[in-house]
């Protein structure tokens, strides 16, 4: 049996020196997703700075003439990787079309994601301890009358083809704009939407708009993931079973619970689905690949 001594040794020798006398580590260009871009906008009409996660298709720059579709997501600075990665996939199997995704951020470094994000996109007040939360309709119109009129004269974006998708609150925001600007959009991802804030208050809103009878000329994907918290799962339950109950006239509706994951773990088969179902009517190709 070797001596441990000599064997520790070695492997301190291997271990970066430390001190006065440690040698610099060698820098590596950072890792950029490409055909992406950072775009920061003014401040909004309520002091907001928000910055714009773009990814534009591959044939973006050899077909100048060309209208895109847009997907725009919410929590950039979380999804917009696993979205753009899925997309990519996607296009290359010819199950989706070619379309520009743009997540929704914000500007600056060192930023508290957790507390911005409740101002955005929670249509309630979440309680005491968000005390800023609540404002969904304010982000909504920031995006209607200023992110969509920079993306849509920047990009060449198509004015109606434009889907919405987020998670969590980002989920009920994608359920909040539907409800709220039904033409706005075109469809929606709500992945594990926030569906129980405000005691189900999305519900009531969905069960208001329906007897109203207002149209709802859209595609909706809805999910949940098996094993996320049990109260939080059953309200968006409660929401999934409510939809065929409402008939909201023109919406086309998918349902589905993520098997085996937590909250954070169904993004990325939620906005993969999610993706196929809303631009199904614009994919190239659907079933089997073809010879």
């Amino acid at each position: 049996m070797k001596p441990f001594v000599p064997t520790l040794l070695l492997l301190l020798t291997m271990l970066p020196a430390t001190g006065s006398n440690a040698q610099a580590l060698p820098r590596y260009p950072p890792h950029v997703i490409g055909g992406s871009e950072l775009r920061v906008l003014p401040p909004s009409a309520d002091g907001r700075r928000y910055q714009l996660h773009v990814q534009v298709p591959a044939s973006f720059s050899s077909e100048p003439q060309r209208r895109y579709p847009v997907l725009y997501v919410t929590d950039a600075y979380w999804d917009f990787p696993t979205v753009v990665v899925s997309y990519q996939n996607m296009v290359y199997d010819k199950v989706l079309p070619e379309f520009i995704i743009v997540g929704l951020g914000y500007a600056g470094e060192g930023l508290d994601y957790g507390r911005l994000r409740q101002w955005e996109l929670s249509p309630v007040p979440l309680g005491p301890n968000a005390p800023d939360s609540g404002h969904a309709d304010k982000f909504l119109a920031a995006i209607e009358r200023e992110i969509i009129p920079f993306v849509e004269r920047e990009y060449r974006a198509h004015p109606s083809q434009r889907m919405l998708a987020g998670s969590s609150l980002g989920g009920l925001f994608a359920l909040y704009a539907m409800y709220t600007k039904p033409t706005l959009f075109q469809g929606y991802v709500a992945a594990s939407p926030a569906v129980v804030v405000g005691s189900d208050w999305i519900i009531q809103r969905a069960r208001e708009v329906a007897k109203a009878g207002t149209r709802i000329e859209a595609r909706l994907y809805v999910t949940g993931a098996e094993y996320e918290w049990p109260g939080f799962l059953a309200g968006i339950r409660r929401y999934q079973q409510t939809l065929p109950e409402l008939k909201h006239p023109g919406l086309v509706v998918e349902t589905r619970t993520i098997d085996g994951e937590r909250h954070a773990g169904t993004k990325a088969e939620s906005y993969a689905r999610g993706m196929r179902f809303v631009f199904a009517p614009l994919a190239p190709e659907t079933g089997p690949s073809k010879d």
